[in-house]
């Protein structure tokens, strides 16, 4: 049963040789393989063909390197997140989980279930059907990761369907209205519906009224990652957390980034994850042990960090998903040492307002 976590980069957008050479070199299993989080360098839109590359890529992998069918491959949640502004690197996070029989009362460590729900229809994208079919998911990927409390569970990656032009025009040739006619902005509402399905399934909130979605910013969820794209019309799962008997050498813990520049979110995730930090932490203390780090960001929409009046929302030359994003990603490979991080925007829902959730995976173990 032991779950582990193996971070890999990229050097280009159909470049899988990471992983090929965890396989190679006997590191992990191509049929252990049972869900991938990654980085890519595209533009992180809509027309962001970058995450459907690096998917190609790694399941061909996983197929000509393993015995299980295309079919099966397929079935494999695969959560890519477009666009490493800054200093960010693209890279990929490969979960596993071998067929060890381990103690049911033994140590919590990290544990990792995951979940495909049905199609979601262009006009449940934004509205309660969606956010009642991810917290389904949720818990089915829970159950599957042996997590019962979910205090317990600690990141959440989704990657759900945004609207095209054209799914809105299939949906309008049935009589649907959808939530929104601009893709982009569906892309954050997609993300958002996500995030409430989580924070339901978690018991963070309650259920939320259909006009709240994409508005109430008082609702939001701490452990979740939302994404979505285009090469996909159904809900990928990933949760991921620690369970008592999982075994392994890892751990996850989640804190919070109360805004952009909040390294002390960064450090208190680590902490969370087990790692003994000072109070005042720097990069040095982190003993080589982190795995990798995943945040949400958003630009504050009141348009301040701290006080301080921040341009970036009314800057028509460069979208500030871009921005911001980059802005985060400093800060965490500046606290980490480490530019192959993993921050993704569109956070609605997802955090306080200007701010987001981030984990940590660490190795603290050596068995």
């Amino acid at each position: 049963m032991p779950f582990a976590a193996h971070k890999v980069l990229l050097g280009g957008v159909s470049d899988a040789s990471g992983l090929k050479s965890l396989i190679s070199g006997g590191q992990i299993n191509p049929d252990h393989v049972i869900a991938v989080v990654g980085k890519t360098e595209g533009n992180g839109g809509v027309n962001d063909y970058t995450r459907i590359l690096a998917d190609q890529a790694f399941r061909t992998t996983l197929v000509s390197s393993g015995n299980r069918s295309i079919s099966e491959v397929e079935q494999i949640p695969m959560a890519w997140s477009g666009g490493t502004d800054g200093v960010l690197c693209p890279n990929a996070v490969i979960f596993t989980q071998d067929d060890i029989a381990q103690e049911g009362d033994g140590p919590s460590r990290l544990a990792v279930g995951i979940s495909m729900s049905g199609t979601i229809k262009p006009e449940d994208i934004g509205r309660p059907a969606m956010v009642n079919v991810i917290a389904d998911g949720v818990r089915v990927a829970m159950t599957k990761a042996g997590i019962t409390d979910p205090s317990d569970v600690h990141f959440v990656q989704t990657k759900t369907p945004l609207l095209t032009m054209e799914s809105i025009n299939e949906a309008a040739s049935r009589g649907q209205t959808v939530f929104t006619h601009e893709p982009l902005e569906s892309m954050a509402i997609s993300n958002g519906t996500a995030a409430l399905g989580v924070a339901v399934a978690l018991g963070e909130i309650d259920m939320p009224e259909a006009e709240q979605i994409g508005h109430d910013l008082d609702l939001y969820c701490t452990v979740a990652s939302c994404s979505s794209g285009v090469e996909l019309d159904c809900g990928q799962i990933v949760v991921v957390g620690n369970a008592p008997g999982a075994g392994g050498r890892f751990r996850v813990g989640h804190s919070v980034m109360n805004d952009a520049i909040d390294s002390a979110g960064v450090y208190q995730a680590i902490r969370d994850a087990g790692l003994a930090l000072p109070g005042n932490a720097l990069s040095q203390d982190l003993e080589g042990k982190i795995v990798q780090i995943f945040a949400k960001a958003e630009a504050d929409p009141r348009g301040l960090l701290r006080g301080y009046r921040q341009v970036m929302l009314n800057d028509s030359d460069v979208h500030h998903h871009r921005q911001i994003k980059a802005a985060v990603g400093g800060v965490i490979a500046a606290a980490v040492e480490d530019p192959a991080v993993f921050v993704s925007v569109a956070a609605l829902h997802q955090g306080p307002p200007g701010g987001g959730p981030v984990a940590a995976i660490v190795e603290l173990f050596n068995d």
